[in-house]
């Protein structure tokens, strides 16, 4: 294995990065207690990060272990056996100590947090997605640490994540994350499970994963977690296909990341991503899985541009047809009517029209909201000629 293809050499290249945290970290020696001292450390950690131009997310659990005591649930409760109501008003509860443990500890480092509940249809709805994926990028453009979690209150069977593992995997792909930081009780895959099996053995690094990674995973651990080794490997598979890394390691010392970050003998598991053109992937999933609902027609200097690798900008636009909303495909025509391109719109039909031509810098005034400069994102549209 080269020296690059190791934890500490993914971290080292990493420029954002995702870090999910599980129950049993957050949650204190009381069942409606967080544990504020790990809590500050992680903060510290990401502190650091921060200050070497890496851009931090984090994906935390806690809210439905941290809302138990409320509703009367014993901690051994296995989370499959608590009804999903009682689930639903634990969350919550529970949210609000998750999200004030990580405001006082990254305040007492002069970093502002700000949550974010998501639920399965922001991912899977193109609309749903891009707000939620401008809404995050935006708070890390301002420094701002996002604080993710499952909005388990409006959350139902058919549409919960289950974990947060899969979230967390989920939320790297919408903002193009380079890797993603599993904290969790274990420092990673064996080939059996070690509290079982004493000579299971570590795997420090996986490059391809098979059917026997899977065969290797166990089950959660009773009483808080929902995901298990078993949600990890999935997640992994996820991520990995779409060239994301994912890290498991154990996440209870304090100074977890940093020690990750910074020392080689810290054991982790580490899937590695699969080379993939991350913007190449966006766009040939939207010209091969979105339905254009309406065209715009450019002028020769917008298609001059775009054959530039530029930005769809309002000034360029001629004509405005369709119904279609923010977040939906549309097509691009150039004057003689002729496709050469789609992509999806940072624009409702309505506000389109508005700005049809308009410099950039206009459309504040026009819309009375301060929006996109683009109507179509260079990275959010396939160019065909």
């Amino acid at each position: 294995m080269s020296d690059r293809k190791t934890t500490t050499s993914v971290l080292e290249n990493t420029k954002l990065l995702v870090v999910k945290i599980g129950s049993v970290l957050v949650r204190g020696k009381k069942l409606d207690e967080v544990n504020q001292e790990w809590i500050n450390a992680f903060a510290q950690d990401v502190k650091k990060l921060m200050q070497t131009g890496i851009k931090v997310v984090v994906v935390s659990s806690g809210g439905i272990a941290l809302g138990r005591k409320a509703l009367g649930i014993k901690a051994s409760t296995p989370p499959n056996d608590i009804p999903l109501a009682k689930k639903q008003a634990a969350s919550s509860v529970g949210q609000y100590y998750v999200f004030n443990g990580y405001h006082k500890a990254f305040s007492k480092y002069g970093i502002n947090a700000g949550q974010v509940l998501l639920t399965m249809s922001e991912t899977e709805n193109r609309r749903m997605n891009l707000n939620a994926r401008d809404t995050i990028l935006t708070l890390l453009d301002h420094g701002i640490v996002p604080v993710i979690n499952e909005n388990d209150t409006v959350s139902t069977e058919e549409i919960q994540f289950g974990d947060n593992d899969r979230l967390s995997v989920r939320v790297a792909q919408m903002i193009g994350a380079d890797s993603v930081v599993l904290l969790s009780t274990t420092d990673g895959l064996y080939t059996n499970n070690p509290d079982i099996n004493p000579q299971a053995e570590h795997v420090p690094f996986i490059e391809q994963l098979s059917d026997e990674h899977v065969k290797m995973a166990g089950e959660a651990v009773p009483g808080l977690s929902t995901g298990g080794m078993k949600s990890k490997i999935k997640a992994a598979i996820s991520a990995t296909k779409t060239g994301i890394h994912l890290i498991i390691t154990d996440g209870r010392e304090v100074n977890v990341l940093e020690n990750l970050c910074a020392n080689k003998t810290k054991r982790s598991s580490l899937f590695y991503a699969q080379t993939v053109d991350k913007i190449a992937a966006r766009k040939m999933w939207i010209g091969a899985h979105m339905q254009p609902k309406g065209f715009v027609t450019i002028d020769d200097g917008a298609l001059k541009a775009l054959r530039n690798g530029k930005s769809l900008l309002p000034i360029g636009i001629k004509k405005v047809r369709g119904e279609f909303k923010r977040g939906d495909v549309v097509e691009i025509l150039d004057m003689t009517g002729n496709r050469v391109g789609m992509g999806i719109s940072a624009y409702n039909l309505y506000d389109a029209q508005l700005i049809c031509g308009c410099n950039s810098k206009d459309i504040v005034r026009i819309l009375g909201i301060i929006g996109s400069d683009e109507l179509i994102h260079r990275n959010d549209m396939v160019f065909e000629r």
